[in-house]
């Protein structure tokens, strides 16, 4: 698996499916976009992300490289996923495209919680963002709150144990081959309850966007 440092600009393929001629989407202008999208302050978003003002403004104008925790505060703070701070918006309907991702060949991103696998990174325009994780996590204690985002997603165990919390259920403890759909803006997080790291598949909507 090829590690990406979150510091470093994203590559990301022209819509017309061209993979000679990426372009670059800046992080800071990511999370500055987002921010705006929810038509909140600077203060606002540092506050929700309990981040200090000065570091969030540093962020966006590319003058702070932001460390795995902080990205995961951005996320929480955004109330959307860590995979999805990496992710440009999607509005254009584009068809006949494909992508093909070998196994560990996917984009990395890591946090004290999870470890992410973007899958299909390379594809635009995308209404699902798929991703593989190996969860780290064995207590909530290890949470800084309940991730929300937009939109729906679908979950699908692949190795080893884990349990589901959610905001409005009872935890549920699931197994390889067991899966759950549930409504992303329902506040939830996954530990592994086995004793080595489980890896899951995640699938989040995108078409919110």
């Amino acid at each position: 698996m090829q590690e990406r440092d979150p510091k470093k600009l994203i590559s990301i393929a022209h819509a017309n499916g061209d993979q000679s001629a990426p372009e670059a989407l800046d992080l800071g202008a990511r999370v500055r976009e987002l921010r705006k999208q929810r038509d909140w302050t600077l203060e606002h978003a540092a506050s929700q992300a309990g981040l200090a003002r000065s570091t969030l403004s540093k962020i966006e104008n590319g003058q702070m490289s932001p460390t795995y925790d902080a990205l995961k505060k951005l996320a929480v703070g955004l109330q959307i996923s860590v995979p999805q701070l990496f992710t440009p918006p999607q509005r254009d309907q584009v068809n006949g495209r494909m992508i093909v991702t070998k196994f560990g060949e996917g984009s990395a991103h890591a946090t004290a919680t999870y470890e992410h696998e973007l899958l299909a990174d390379g594809l635009t325009r995308k209404n699902m963002l798929p991703y593989r994780a190996r969860v780290r996590a064995r207590s909530m204690d290890e949470f800084d709150g309940w991730v929300r985002h937009d939109g729906e997603e679908f979950m699908y165990v692949l190795t080893g144990v884990v349990k589901l919390y959610t905001e409005f259920y009872e935890p549920v403890e699931m197994r390889r081959g067991d899966s759950a759909y549930y409504d992303g803006a329902m506040g939830h997080n996954v530990i592994s309850v086995s004793s080595e790291d489980a890896t899951i598949l995640w699938v989040t909507s995108l078409n919110q966007m």
